[in-house]
């Protein structure tokens, strides 16, 4: 059970905002798979075979891929941090709605990025505009997490450890962000691939699961 709820007019429960999240981000990943367009039969007559027409989206499949890893690891941490926060109040709130409004408009750079990865005189500039959204959304990430961590809005029982070693990622992934988007003017290719990257860490726990103390 948690605690009870301070005795302040100002602070109430997280639960209808996490429902709230949860919705936009299931939309969001949802829409990610409508900019997959099944090949007309007319295209894969062109193209020599249904095979050939579906193998010329690669670029919607990787698309979708990369925004699909993107928002599902958004949500898993967004879900994570509701361990620790406990409380909201409006402020919490309206920040939640700015990263949810970036969120809602990643279907729009990962189109870009699917319509233009094949094409490479435009590549760059819409690698540069998905990877800008991602930052975006990594600052406002970061604006949710240290609202609550400084408006005390955590759980009075949160494991410090997770919080401290959450605060330590957020605070570096801004400017993780930043350089693989600034890579995007070296290489787009290898700006794609620091997204990947980022991910995977992102994927990772917050601390390592306890181990038993016996030994064999």
């Amino acid at each position: 059970m948690p605690d009870p709820l301070p005795e302040s007019p100002g602070l109430t429960e997280t639960g209808r905002l996490e429902a709230f999240c949860d919705g936009v981000f299931a939309i969001a990943i949802t829409l990610l798979v409508l900019e997959i367009r099944v090949p007309e039969p007319e295209a894969a007559h062109h193209a020599g075979s249904l095979v050939r027409a579906l193998g010329a989206l690669w670029p919607s499949f990787l698309g979708y891929a990369i925004g699909f890893l993107t928002i599902g690891i958004m949500w898993a941490n967004h879900h994570a941090i509701f361990q620790y926060v406990r409380r909201s109040d409006r402020y919490f709130l309206m920040i939640n709605v700015v990263f949810l409004m970036l969120i809602a408009f990643l279907p729009f750079p990962t189109a870009l990025l699917a319509a233009y990865l094949a094409e490479a005189g435009e590549r760059r500039t819409a690698v540069l505009v998905y990877g800008a959204t991602v930052w975006l959304i990594a600052l406002a990430f970061n604006a949710v997490w240290w609202y609550a961590v400084r408006r005390g809005l955590l759980d009075p029982a949160a494991d410090r450890v997770a919080v401290r070693t959450i605060s330590a990622r957020y605070k570096l992934g801004p400017l993780a962000y930043a350089g693989v988007l600034l890579l995007a003017f070296v290489t787009p290719w290898a700006s794609l691939v620091g997204h990947f990257a980022l991910a995977a860490l992102y994927l990772l726990p917050e601390r390592a699961p306890a181990t038993s103390a016996r030994t064999t």
